[in-house]
């Protein structure tokens, strides 16, 4: 089977351009149809033309108090020494609040300010202004005003206005219908279904949630094989009836990636190959007169190719302006490398050090969704740009909702499980608080601490000299001034090994020999230097280690590896082993701290993080995870001595 190759790297702006335009050339609707549809059912739509109010609103003078409505010239002169006395009749009526004015009355004195006297006879002490307390006719709208423009997108506070100018029915952009199609031998519909090289089918429905919440209508068509003709069948039923095509995956070099060949028999392939990472693979075209989409197979590609393609085409035929972005100003705590000729999108999660705001790149890998779900914001590294040099001042675009920065807890360094629930015990305290998590090892996380990238780290550095934690690594990056060490935890780390632990692996000597596949920690974990420590002591040399230079960045990973059979065995914590159902060979037991900055301490975010590490509920859901020992967590360690 011949290989596809990409035709293009075009910049992703003329890409979006050069498809728009083929679309417009083509004949496709831009935007699509009208249709009227009742005011209450308009949210969400986009109107088709400038809205103008039928009715006034309110339709009439009208109290703005519960009171009596007056002739105000009635009442001037009135004084704490000679008040004014007004009977109700002709010139002076009760009224509650929102009642019509009586022809004739032109202010209302409140409650609070009449004197009754006798039944129907008040006094008051000061007069009132004409239109005092009143509502005048269409103070709100008037009619013939305009209410909304055309091309809004309607919200919930534009029902009401509409229902008060008297607008019952809305003349609005049809909704586009948005065709999605799963591809892939390799993907099931259900978990219930994985297993023998399988993968969860989520693209689609991320898609499908993004186009539904842009206003459009998502069909997600059923997952069809990377069979040319069940694709072709496929695409061909979507062109039917959908007004844009979405296919997902198979838009690569693959053998079985047959997209572009598909489009480019029913129509035209506009561009195949953008300049942008991740998301280079994405095709644009036309197929029988429709806009059609390709997206790489791989969540962070294909997420950022359906924001950056996708959704301008659906505002496009829906006839609405894209939704502002929220952008905010943050110093990139890394440095951010670029690859000539691509615009890259890097996913950061923000917080306030120091008094700036810090933006820390996640994980840029195509195939990681849970840098889009932990992620603030997106930083944009220009094409052509050489990259972005730490703390360099960058532009944010902020995801879904703007991230209350001030009470984000910025840990970057070791990973631990625990963190995931320290994060659940500070949100029981206030919703406010959450951990922003980057996984770069121990030593990584002091240097951060230390040079203001983050709140706090994690770290378990053994010194192999002393036996102590920790304490040798910070004095080595900070002064006790500049820091603090909070204890964590004490846990268990050990080799994890399938179930029965079928190789008979006991301790670090089984892996000299070679025979044995083993999953490492990067450089700079603590996990890695226990265990050059432990070889060390064994007198075993790393490169008598199959697989000593594999690396992964959290016991979670190396649990994985073990459990799919990539290796035999690897060292982490219990709790990772008990996670996905691994044995575990205990070797040593290790001091987790939290180095933390001395500009967080103090601070309400600080002492709710320390509440939350001294609270029973929270040592006790930890511990539950096996191999913690919580009884300290949440005491200050002295920085000169082991804690």
């Amino acid at each position: 089977m011949e290989r596809n190759i990409y035709l293009d790297n075009v910049p992703l702006e003329e890409a979006l351009g050069r498809w728009m335009s083929a679309c417009r050339d083509a004949g496709v609707t831009i935007p699509l149809g009208v249709e009227g549809v009742p005011v209450e059912e308009a949210l969400g739509r986009v109107t088709a033309q400038a809205v103008f109010a039928l009715e006034s609103s309110p339709p009439f003078h009208s109290s703005a108090m519960d009171g009596i409505a007056v002739v105000a010239s009635d009442t001037y002169g009135a004084t704490e020494t000679t008040p004014v006395r007004i009977e109700l009749g002709e010139r002076a009526a009760l009224v509650d609040t929102g009642e019509p004015l009586r022809r004739g009355l032109d202010a209302v004195i409140m409650v609070e300010d009449l004197d009754e006297i006798s039944p129907g006879v008040f006094e008051i002490i000061r007069s009132a202004a004409p239109w005092q307390h009143v509502r005048p006719l269409g103070e709100d709208i008037v009619k013939s005003d305009l209410v909304l423009p055309r091309g809004r997108t309607v919200r919930p506070v534009d029902i009401g206005a509409l229902l008060n100018a008297g607008v019952t029915e809305l003349t609005v952009r049809r909704r586009p219908l948005v065709a999605i199609i799963p591809t892939g031998t390799e993907l099931v519909e259900s978990p219930s279904e994985l297993g023998g090289g399988k993968v969860m089918e989520s693209n689609s429905r991320t898609i499908a949630a993004l186009v539904s919440r842009r206003g459009a209508e998502p069909w997600r068509m059923p997952l069809v094989p990377d069979d040319r003709e069940t694709i072709l069948a496929s695409i061909e039923e979507a062109l039917g009836r959908a007004d844009l095509v979405v296919i997902n995956a198979g838009t690569s070099a693959g053998r079985e990636d047959y997209t572009r060949e598909l489009v480019a028999g029913l129509g035209e392939v506009v561009v195949h190959g953008v300049a942008m990472k991740p998301g280079k693979p994405v095709l644009v075209g036309l197929a029988r007169g429709k806009p059609v989409v390709g997206l790489p197979g791989f969540p962070v590609a294909n997420y950022r190719g359906a924001e950056e393609f996708v959704l301008p085409m659906i505002d496009a035929l829906s006839g609405a302006s894209p939704p502002p972005a929220g952008r905010l100003r943050a110093d990139v705590a890394r440095r951010l490398f670029s690859s000539a000729g691509f615009e890259e999108f890097v996913q950061v999660k923000l917080g306030r050090v120091w008094g700036r705001v810090v933006a820390v790149p996640l994980s840029r890998g195509s195939g990681v969704s849970m840098s889009l779900v932990r992620s603030d914001g997106v930083v944009r590294v220009p094409r052509g740009s050489e990259g972005v040099d730490r703390w360099e001042t960058v532009e944010v675009e902020l995801r879904d909702f703007a991230p209350d920065i001030d009470w984000t807890i910025l840990a970057i360094g070791s990973h631990d499980i625990a963190l995931d629930l320290l994060d659940g015990a500070l949100k029981e305290r206030d919703p406010r608080l959450s951990i922003a998590s980057a996984n770069v090892g121990s030593l990584g996380g002091i240097v951060a601490v230390a040079e203001g990238q983050a709140h706090v780290g994690g770290t378990h550095l053994l010194d192999p000299a002393t036996g102590d934690f920790n304490t040798r690594y910070v004095l080595e990056h900070a002064t006790p001034g500049e820091v603090t060490l909070v204890h964590m935890a004490w846990r268990s780390q050990g080799f994890l090994v399938p179930r029965g632990n079928p190789r008979g692996i006991r301790g670090v000597e089984d892996l000299a020999a070679g025979r044995l596949v083993f999953i490492n920690r990067q450089r700079g974990s603590g996990t890695r230097l226990l265990f050059d420590d432990l070889l060390d002591r064994a007198g075993v040399a790393p490169g008598d280690v199959n697989g000593y230079g594999m690396e992964v960045f959290t016991h979670t990973s190396v649990a994985a590896a073990v459990a799919a059979g990539n290796a035999d065995t690897g060292l982490a914590v219990l709790a990772a082993a008990q996670a996905l159902g691994l044995d575990f060979v205990p070797v040593a037991s290790e001091r987790y701290d939290l180095v933390v900055s001395s500009s967080f301490v103090g601070t309400p975010q600080f002492e709710a993080l320390m509440a939350a590490l001294r609270d029973p509920a929270f040592r006790a859901r930890v511990e539950a995870l096996g191999g913690y020992d919580l009884s300290r967590a949440g005491d200050t360690l002295p920085l000169g001595g082991e804690g």
